[in-house]
């Protein structure tokens, strides 16, 4: 789903980062970065589902760090914040936890309603990438809606919500302390991987030179 032409650009994008001295890349730099690479325009709005726009498509932009990105075979999507006591008026999380459970599915597939009653595609663009930001994987997925009912909500040790697929897999975690949602996604096979080559790092020194920096750009006021 990434074109060899779209994955460099993607690719020059971070190098720029990582040459102006970025320390690890954020979801607003992934927006910026994969808006930049398509022509689209990057929203960079925590609310909604439709972080990237380019015509009638709309992407949602994830982010997640892995120590070897290579490797990893499922990862976690933080994917907003649902909270079932604003839109249902659940103030115990934990009287019923399949009633809570439903319910922040509920808030997220509405959330994706909203979107696709504006754009005519709605997809997830995910970039996994690894501590030194020297390697990445890429994949793409629809953004898509869940059947409430095929989910068996627990609650585990720290206290969160866990959705259960009929297999016993845990595919949802929801925190009831901020009412974070996160998705647990399986990473593709055939998911693009990249590596990039370090770049020297911007110095402060050579920043100002270039510049023409000199002691009168600095007023001291009383």
């Amino acid at each position: 789903m990434f074109p060899e032409e779209l994955v460099r650009k993607i690719g020059a994008y971070l190098v720029y980062l990582i040459y102006t001295g970025r320390k690890d890349v954020s979801g607003n730099d992934w927006g910026d970065a994969f808006a930049d690479a398509i022509g689209g325009m990057h929203l960079d709005s925590p609310v909604g589902i439709a972080d990237v726009v380019f015509g009638k498509n709309c992407w949602s932009v994830k982010t997640v760090k892995a120590k070897d990105p290579f490797t990893s075979t499922g990862i976690r999507l933080i994917s907003g914040r649902c909270s079932p006591d604003y839109s249902y008026g659940i103030t115990d999380p934990h009287k019923d936890v399949q009633k809570t459970g439903e319910a922040v599915l509920s808030i997220w597939n509405e959330r994706i309603n909203i979107a696709t009653d504006h754009y005519s595609r709605v997809r997830t663009a995910v970039m996994v990438r690894s501590y030194d930001l020297l390697s990445y994987r890429l994949f793409e997925e629809e953004t898509t809606r869940y059947r409430t009912t095929d989910y068996h909500w627990t609650v585990n040790s720290n206290g969160n919500l866990t959705g259960l697929d009929r297999d016993g897999n845990v595919r949802f975690t929801w925190q009831p302390h901020g009412s974070q949602f996160t998705i647990h996604t399986e990473v593709p096979d055939g998911s693009v991987r990249f590596t990039v080559r370090k770049p020297p790092t911007l110095q402060k020194d050579d920043v100002l030179k270039s510049i023409g920096f000199d002691g009168s750009w600095i007023t001291i006021l009383d």
